[in-house]
């Protein structure tokens, strides 16, 4: 199995020993005002739990079930909210891409150029995520297994771009359903890079909806706790104050209350891991 290659974001560093991580915000920039709050409180709790933050959140999402479905403020916009959550709070920021044009202007901004796992087979994309020299998540496919994302991978450090981590999603399993194979994270990570659990994702119901998404959010700490045990390099998780009213997600988002019991429980399993390493 290769060595992981740990890869510096900002300030924290992911993989290799280092503290889990925290990626975590709404699925969608629903405004500048909503998107700063909801960053401050989940920073505050990540503080609490002495656990490295990460925000994100998209300026458009581009892979709505429907034509009419919300899709954020754009491109321009978007990024300068990033901007002013990245300087005002002092924490990196993420975002995914869609086209090959934006990547440069994006990671002018952005800390990690996030690849949807719709397009983690797209070459133009990933190369020029890779060529920016930005930090790069590739969300796996639910089409993939494990191991096939070494072609992702390869993809960009093929490009001399050796920042770059890999996040589970679930696997699509019969119509509307996604299920995680536990044993997907350590074939991750014998591709030598750090690993991401998407948990809310994992969740959704993709299409189950009327002309939406819909999920199922209240299987989000077991199934967190589950890849945290499994080894884990960071967590990914869509919060929201009111899911409810999400434009976007809202169904497997976690509840913004729920976020500092989650954490609490992430970090002492963690905490067993690590001792448990030293035994």
């Amino acid at each position: 199995m290769a060595a992981v290659q740990p890869v510096q974001v900002g300030a924290l560093r992911l993989g290799a020993g280092a503290p889990l991580v925290l990626i975590a915000g709404p699925c969608v920039i629903e405004s500048e005002g909503h998107a700063l709050a909801l960053a401050r409180t989940v920073a505050a709790a990540a503080r609490t739990h002495g656990t490295p933050y990460i925000f994100k959140a998209s300026f458009d999402k581009a892979n709505r079930t429907s034509l009419g479905a919300f899709r954020g403020p754009g491109l321009d916009e978007g990024l300068r909210v990033l901007g002013r959550i990245k300087t005002e709070l002092g924490v990196p920021v993420l975002t995914d891409i869609h086209e090959p044009w934006q990547a440069q202007p994006v990671s002018e901004v952005a800390d990690v150029l996030q690849i949807p796992a719709f397009l983690c087979r797209q070459t133009d994309l990933l190369v020029a995520a890779a060529k920016t020299g930005a930090v790069v998540n590739v969300k796996k496919g639910q089409f993939l297994a494990p191991l096939d994302m070494r072609h992702a991978v390869a993809k960009i450090t093929g490009q001399g771009n050796t920042r770059v981590f890999v996040t589970e999603r679930g696997a699509t399993f019969g119509y509307h359903n996604l299920i995680v194979d536990m044993r997907a994270f350590p074939l991750l990570r014998s591709l030598g890079v750090p690993v991401v659990f998407d948990i809310t994702h994992s969740l959704q119901l993709p299409g189950a909806g009327d002309g939406s998404t819909t999920g199922e959010a209240e299987f989000i700490e077991p199934l967190a706790s589950a890849g945290v045990a499994a080894g884990v390099d960071g967590i990914f998780v869509e919060v929201h104050d009111e899911p409810s009213r999400a434009p976007s997600d809202g169904q497997n988002a976690l509840p913004l209350e729920r976020l500092d019991p989650l954490l609490a429980r992430l970090v002492r399993i963690r905490g067993a891991l690590d001792e448990g390493a030293k035994g």
